[in-house]
């Protein structure tokens, strides 16, 4: 069976939030663990997709992860600039990877890019135990551009963000 990328419809959004959660929380990612406020911001796919667009990745009828694209400066955007995209909130169930979801998922994001009237770029942030997926944005042709690196919690030393960017 192949993997489909296609939006995410409402009936899908609190097991798309549940797995993000848990991809992250499985990985360590969130500093605080189950008290992280980010945990609610990954967990609100609803939101994400009031805003942006919602996409996943599923083969038959399994849910194998998820990602938000945020076209050209949306109100999703942390880094995005005019003429940027941004990737946001990529996750593919431990139970799912090493299968391409992931990669299925940025390709599918970086496609609907370049449909956007005016996108030059897209962009993202990541954080640096996140070798999986930067092999990913290696392999797509994305460049790390550490003069964008950014701190969303600046209390907090070591949580500063890698960038990454593909010029379209």
């Amino acid at each position: 069976m192949d993997i489909v990328i296609r939006p995410a419809v409402p009936d899908e959004y609190t097991a798309l939030g549940d797995l993000t959660a848990q991809a992250y929380l499985r990985d360590g990612l969130l500093d605080f663990g189950e008290s992280d406020a980010y945990l609610g911001e990954l967990k609100d796919v609803a939101k994400r997709a009031a805003a942006a667009e919602v996409l996943v990745a599923v083969e038959g009828d399994a849910l194998l992860g998820g990602v938000t694209f945020v076209p050209s400066g949306g109100p999703m955007a942390d880094i995005a600039g005019p003429g940027e995209a941004e990737i946001r909130m990529l996750a593919v169930a431990h139970t799912a990877r090493g299968r391409g979801a992931g990669e299925a998922l940025v390709r599918a994001c970086v496609d609907r890019a370049r449909a956007t009237p005016g996108c030059v770029r897209v962009v993202l942030s990541t954080q640096r135990t996140m070798h999986a997926a930067h092999r990913i944005y290696a392999r797509l042709g994305f460049t790390r551009t550490p003069e964008r690196d950014w701190n969303p919690l600046p209390d907090v030393d070591d949580l500063t963000l890698l960038t990454y960017e593909l010029t379209l």
